[in-house]
């Protein structure tokens, strides 16, 4: 077995399918595009998806790839495991609708075995197979000369994961030797629970269609294509060739791990326990690298929360090793260089990367004191409480406070004390069904669609050039799904293929042409509502008939001009904006998505937080002042290289052939695109931002407008401003400011009066009712429902009542509107002996049909029950008695 390193190892799995016919594809970002259904690209295939349901035909049917992927179903098992990762890469060698097991068996055999590859020994492999799949077992024993006692039958060897593609699989394993052995020994062998037997490759067969309604795999048809998907491990492999007992010892951790133990001046291997935190740390900035790099960044939810947690986590980890300052930004560079040889683009930005890890951990050193002040008060009260911690008390350290369960466990049982378990599980259940209800319902992957996989009929787009062709002939028409040579008009939507279309169809935001059809006599016989590409790339029409259609006759397209100029100037303007975006704000700043329409433009970039007004202003101006200057748009086809020469920008998630379609203005910008767009940047006429706001997790969306919709735009505008001067009678446009200015000042005068006589009425109403002390058990009480509209009224009485020293407690309330609001003041000398106001006003506020909190001597609460306010009266006076 040859002694690789991790760069190695990847490359001559690359090598190798490559002399095998297969393209390589480059890895993808790790943020998915267009697939609602992942928060993270989990593996090789998340990527090929559209190949693997048909919805696209790859130019090569044979790919292979190494993808990073992030999975975060078990980030609590990082660092106690050998083989958990939340970022790792996948090897992969896939057949879209090409070979099958005969072919892929033999050459995993040679890859694996070969002198001229990995040279791993023979001896050493063995394999399951699912036991109905005998064919993959014959294929082992016949043709690759496996020995039988080498192969082993499993019935989980079957790879499923809902509707669309599915089969049985082959999983390969390597023997490293019996210390590593089971304590029980009858899980001492190839997929049973141990370390011994190591996982690295599986090879799943594609080959069934899991349709909508089976949940049994006996009954999935046949695919049309049959393909195959394959994945190894790199971290797993890696550890075989350098003959480490963990992942976490191969060059693609050690560096990391030796970093820390300088800063942190402890030593890996010393310590089992503390080793857990070493391989925590060089874990999650791995992923955090990578995630950031990709546009990613911290944030309370979806994938920034990830981010953020990770981040947490490593932190966390960092003062186990009495690391008590920022340290993680440093060993940004450090993942950079160890993965530079396949990644570059993480060591080019690691600055930009570093940063926002650096202001993230400044941000947590301060949740995490914080925290650590929260976590004191939590045990002192669960000493008084049976000497437990609530679970919901565990998962709100865990979730707001970054704290793993483990440390509040840890800290728990220093102090004497446990941790309801149950509670926090069913906190962080409820945390996960809320994550997936936000998700929603999607579908991983597609059914095969054997009729568009198959069509192959040729078509021809010709909308760069022109907008009509006056002949072309009908080439295919589709119904239901089938093949029909004519159709008359009805209810029902025609799916249409011709041999030239001028129609543009929808593809990367923007949208399709619109037009119609018509006959050689010059009548309207359908009219294009939608095009779509179809799998071999054919534009499929969406027509609505208004007369029949027969295959092979001959017709005219005509595309709607004026819908097909607004799209195209709103495509133009956001490519000028994402220019101007990053000129702005920072090359970091890259593309989430867009959407192109006739109306206007929708542009999502990744930032981290809302765009300052300057800024948003500086991107307009910067995209009027290049409309102004009347810049040349236009476009040329050439190979990636000569592209990327010409400064073209790509999208790093798209994937490009061999030719490439790149889109200049003038010397501004120059990108690669499949789009339509304006001849020059005059033709746009001006340009004007709608909106600016969050989508989700370090996503910011710009919505814009130009031309008539901009001219739109200011005649509403005009007309608001035009309303306003009316109404504060202002002469001219002009005078309006001063006008406005003037009525907010006699607002705030006048709201200055209402606050004093409101605060008069309160404090006559507290006067009558500091009258009325009661008591309740050893305590003085006063309750009064006072005349006030807001509780800053409220908590001026409060103040009367702590100068004036008239009772151990008061609850004072009022009625505003139809909600009622709720005070609970509490002495200082009460507060010594246990009476708490966040405890009193926890259990009256009920009565009022809310619930608040506080501090110890001073709580309040709101509810939408003014009617219980009496009630709250009484439930106080009954606490107080009790306690």
């Amino acid at each position: 077995m040859k002694e690789l390193s991790s760069a190695e190892t990847r490359a001559m799995f690359l090598r190798f399918f490559e002399s095998k016919g297969h393209s390589i594809e480059p890895s993808q970002s790790l943020i998915p595009k267009d697939d609602p259904s992942l928060l993270w690209i989990n593996s090789g295939v998340a990527t090929l998806k559209k190949y693997f349901d048909g919805s696209v035909t790859p130019k090569n049917r044979r790919i292979t790839n190494a993808q990073k992927a992030i999975r975060t179903n078990d980030i609590e098992n990082v660092g106690h495991t050998a083989r958990h990762q939340t970022l790792f890469e996948m090897l992969g060698n896939f057949s879209i609708g090409d070979y099958f097991k005969a072919e892929v068996i033999p050459w995993a055999w040679e890859l694996l075995t070969s002198p001229d590859w990995y040279a791993i020994d023979p001896e050493k492999l063995y394999v399951t197979v699912y036991p109905d799949d005998q064919e993959t077992k014959d294929i082992w024993l016949n043709v690759v000369g496996l020995p039988a006692d080498h192969i082993y039958e499993e019935v989980d060897n079957f790879w499923d994961i809902g509707e669309g593609p599915s089969g049985p699989d082959t999983e390969i394993f390597y023997d490293r030797g019996a210390r590593f052995d089971a304590a029980d020994p009858k899980e001492n062998h190839p997929g049973g629970e141990n370390e011994r037997y190591l996982e690295i490759w599986n090879i799943v067969f594609s080959q069934f269609n899991h349709l909508p309604g089976l949940t049994n795999n006996q009954d999935y048809p046949e695919l049309p294509h049959k393909n195959i998907d394959t994945g190894m491990g790199l971290e797993r492999l890696v550890s075989v060739f350098q003959h480490t007992d963990t992942n976490f010892e191969t060059d693609l951790f050690w560096p990391i791990i030796q970093q820390v133990e300088t800063i942190s001046g402890k030593h890996y291997g010393e310590n089992a326990e503390r080793d857990v935190s070493f391989k925590v740390i060089a874990d999650h900035i791995r992923a955090v690298t990578f995630a950031i790099g990709d546009g990613a960044l911290p944030s309370n939810e979806g994938r920034g929360y990830i981010i953020r947690r990770l981040l947490r986590r490593a932190v966390v980890h960092g003062r186990k090793l009495g690391i008590q300052k920022e340290f993680l930004q440093q060993l940004v560079p450090t993942v950079g260089k160890i993965m530079a040889s396949y990644y570059p683009e993480v060591l080019a930005n690691a600055d930009y990367i570093a940063s926002v890890v650096q202001s993230e951990e400044t941000r947590f050193n301060k949740t995490l004191s914080d925290g650590l002040h929260l976590l004191a008060d939590v045990m002192n009260d669960a000493k008084q409480n049976q000497g437990e911690i609530a679970g919901d008390i565990a998962f709100k350290l865990y979730d707001t406070y970054g704290f793993p369960y483990e440390l509040t466990v840890e800290s728990a049982a220093e102090a004497g004390l446990t941790v309801d378990q149950a509670g926090f599980d069913a906190a962080m259940k409820a945390q996960q069904e809320r994550a997936r209800a936000a998700r929603g319902n999607k579908v991983s992957m597609g059914v095969q669609n054997a009729l568009l996989t198959d069509l192959k009929i040729p078509s021809t787009y010709v909308g760069w050039s022109q907008l009509v062709v006056e002949d072309t002939t009908l080439s295919a028409l589709i119904v239901d799904n089938q093949l029909v040579d004519q159709f008359e008009p009805g209810k029902q939507a025609v799916l249409a293929i011709f041999d030239q279309t001028p129609f543009y169809a929808e593809m990367g935001g923007q949208v399709a042409d619109r037009g119609v059809v018509l006959n050689q006599a010059g009548e309207v016989v359908a009219k294009v509502e939608d095009v779509q590409k179809a799998p071999n790339g054919q534009h499929l029409h969406t027509l609505s008939l208004v007369k029949p259609l027969t295959v092979g006759d001959h017709y005219r397209l005509e595309v709607d001009q004026a819908y097909h100029a607004a799209v195209s100037k709103n495509h133009t303007a956001t490519h000028m904006l994402d220019q101007a975006i990053r000129n702005v704000l920072g090359s970091h700043s890259t593309q989430a998505g867009s959407l192109v329409t006739a109306e206007g433009l929708r542009y999502d970039f990744s930032y981290n937080g809302a765009v300052p007004a300057d800024k948003l202003q500086a991107i307009e101006d910067l995209v009027n002042e290049k409309i102004i200057a009347n810049l040349p748009v236009s476009w040329v086809e050439t190979d990636i290289e000569s592209a990327k020469k010409m400064g073209a920008v790509a999208e790093f998630a798209d994937k490009y052939g061999d030719q490439v379609r790149v889109v200049s203005i003038g010397d501004f910008n120059a990108e690669f695109d499949g789009g339509t767009h304006a001849k020059s940047t005059a033709e746009l006429g001006m340009f004007k931002i709608v909106s600016e706001q969050g989508t989700g997790a370090g996503v910011r969306r710009i919505e814009a407008v130009t031309g008539q919709g901009a001219m739109d735009l200011f005649k509403q505008h005009d007309a608001w401003l035009q309303a306003v001067a009316q109404t504060v009678k202002a002469p001219q446009l002009s005078d309006v400011p001063t006008k406005v200015a003037g009525v907010q000042k006699a607002l705030k005068d006048a709201q200055s009066q209402v606050v004093s006589l409101e605060q008069k009425l309160a404090q006559q109403s507290a006067q009558a009712a500091f009258n009325q002390v009661t008591t309740a058990g050893d305590y003085r009480l006063i309750t009064a429902e006072i005349a006030a509209t807001s509780m800053d009224a409220l908590r001026a009485t409060a103040d009367q009542w702590k100068q004036a020293a008239l009772s151990d407690v008061l609850v004072v309330a009022a009625k505003v509107n139809d909600k009622a609001n709720l005070l609970v003041a509490v002495s200082q000398q009460a507060v010594k002996n246990g009476i708490k106001a966040g405890d009193l006003i926890k259990a009256i506020a009920p009565a009022i049909g809310g619930g608040g909190g506080g501090r110890p001597d001073m709580a309040q609460a709101g509810g939408k029950n003014p009617a219980g306010i009496q009630e709250a009266f009484g439930k106080a006076q009954e606490w107080l008695s009790e306690h």
